[in-house]
């Protein structure tokens, strides 16, 4: 049963009644949603549960399948997104949707570029580029081409490309997944200046703690209908995971698992910049077979730089990988997977996944040996190997032949998960895992990371989340400035953790 509409005298867009099916599957069923002027709505809910479709049909890439979109009153409807631009609608997307060989300019002018008597204005462009990057407090060169930039850098840019349309009401669909601490304040800085203007806001984030700190009301959605809404003052964190989730979930426990002999060395690892500065300097970690390690760190500690030398993507200018007492710093990628190393990259979209391909050739991807003979592939062995992979990580699909972009974020990840579980590793690195993904399949990651190490596997995950060092994890190393600060144990305060990450801690 739908819950009753949360309707307003300042509600500026609403959803009235709609629905969005997939064929037999039903994304949305009867949804009552509105957006108050000058105000933050914040839309909560699991990986599926329907939050991205009714943005995407509130901004007009894709249409309802029933139901109708009132603006200002009165019923409209949106053919494409630049249709719902024009009428002052802008969504930044979860997965960045940027030109990696264009500039920072360049991206944030695609499609509606300044012209002037002899053509495109660039000098314009380049001029409020920059003001919009001061905005945020971003020390970026417009002319800098979007590959160059670190993922948090591009979450910055696709943000400053939707402030620049100079909205009414801006979407945004987990904005900060990609950001720092101190990105995240200026981000909230900006939100609360544009309401104040009387910019709408719509607030999709999978951070429930933070977003609580920016919301003036809440929508809980859970499978395709609106179960909960109220305002910030009636809601706490406990309110919103019972009505998405039904309980009260966490991430679970050290396991008890029995330790063995060093799988993974590092000694003396320092990985440079493109300037030649070390990102990473002399760093020395010993991970035991059946044992959970989570690195901490701000962004630019030199976590995922840590992660990625290891796993062969980035050369160091020094020291040695040792995977099972076996030097490996000469190997390939291909190489050292074939030896038991894995790797689950931060950004799942660009090396995470192959989006021309189906859920099942994703999976079977970094397994391709084991299912092939010289010219020849077992379709049968592959596709138990599909099966044996979907069951055993519980992604939500129907079927192996499904599009990979049909999948949720939260399924997604579970698919490069299982990718690099069917290598059957010995050591698995992942570089935030839980990025971009709900509370409840956050825990189904980490169950699958707690499972693996109960059968041996030596887990070693990065995040910038406190709460996530405090669940899993035997051990919690800390990074700063591309050296190890601290170690602790699973009892650590997460006071002392972010104190030892050189981050600020509020008295």
């Amino acid at each position: 049963m739908t819950a009753p509409a949360a309707t307003s005298p300042e509600a500026v867009l609403a959803a009235r009644n709609v629905a969005k099916s997939y064929g037999q599957v039903h994304a949305l069923k009867g949804v009552n949603f509105d957006i108050h002027r000058g105000q933050v709505t914040t839309l909560f809910g699991e990986n599926g549960a329907g939050k991205s479709t009714l943005m995407k049909i509130l901004s007009g890439v894709i249409q309802p399948t029933s139901g109708e979109i009132e603006l200002d009153g009165r019923p409209v409807s949106f053919a494409n997104a630049n249709e719902a631009r024009d009428r002052g609608i802008s969504i930044i997307h979860q997965e960045l949707s940027l030109a990696p060989n264009l500039s920072v300019r360049d991206n944030i002018f695609m499609g509606r570029e300044i012209t002037g008597p002899t053509g495109v204005d660039f000098a314009e462009e380049e001029r409020q580029v920059r003001t919009l990057l001061a905005e945020l407090e971003e020390e970026i060169d417009p002319l800098t081409p979007v590959e160059n930039l670190r993922l948090g850098q591009q979450q910055i840019v696709e943000i400053a490309r939707a402030l620049s349309v100079d909205s009414r009401i801006l979407i945004m669909d987990e904005p900060t997944s990609a950001l720092s601490a101190s990105e995240v304040e200026v981000l909230f800085k900006v939100i609360r200046d544009l309401t104040a203007k009387g910019v709408s806001i719509v607030y999709i984030s999978h951070h429930l703690e933070e977003a609580l700190t920016i919301t003036d009301h809440a929508v809980v959605l859970r499978d395709g209908v609106m179960t909960a809404y109220a305002p910030r003052a009636e809601i706490d964190l406990e309110w919103i995971v019972r009505n998405m989730v039904g309980e009260n979930y966490d991430l679970g426990s050290p396991p008890v698992t029995e330790r063995g002999e060093v799988a993974l060395s590092i000694r003396g690892l320092s990985v440079p910049d493109a300037t030649g500065q070390d990102l990473v300097q002399s760093l020395d970690l010993d991970v035991r077979a059946g044992e959970i390690v989570c690195i901490y760190g701000l962004m630019g500690a030199g976590r995922t730089e840590l992660l990625e030398t290891v796993a062969g993507r980035l050369r160091a200018t020094a020291g040695q990988v040792v995977l099972e007492g076996h030097e490996i710093s000469h190997l390939s990628i291909a190489e050292r997977i074939a030896r038991g190393l894995a790797l689950v990259p931060e950004d799942r979209q660009r090396d995470g996944l192959v989006q021309t391909m189906s859920v099942g050739q994703n999976l079977s991807l970094a397994s391709i040996r084991r299912f092939t003979r010289g010219l020849f592939t077992s379709a049968r062995t592959e596709r138990a190997l599909v099966d044996d992979s979907i069951r055993r990580v519980t992604v939500k699909t129907s079927g192996g032949h499904a599009a990979i972009g049909s999948l949720s974020g939260g399924n997604q990840q579970k698919v490069v998960i299982g990718k690099m579980l069917a290598t059957q590793p010995r050591v698995i690195l992942l570089d935030e895992p839980s990025r971009g993904i709900d509370i409840g399949a956050k825990a189904e990651v980490f169950r699958l990371l707690a499972e693996g190490a109960q059968s041996g596997l030596a887990v070693v995950y990065s995040t910038s989340e406190v709460s996530e060092c405090l669940s899993i994890a035997h051990r919690i190393i800390v990074m700063h400035k591309g050296r190890i600060s601290a170690e602790f144990d699973s009892s650590v305060s997460k006071e002392k953790i972010m104190a030892a990450s050189g981050e600020s801690v509020a008295a």
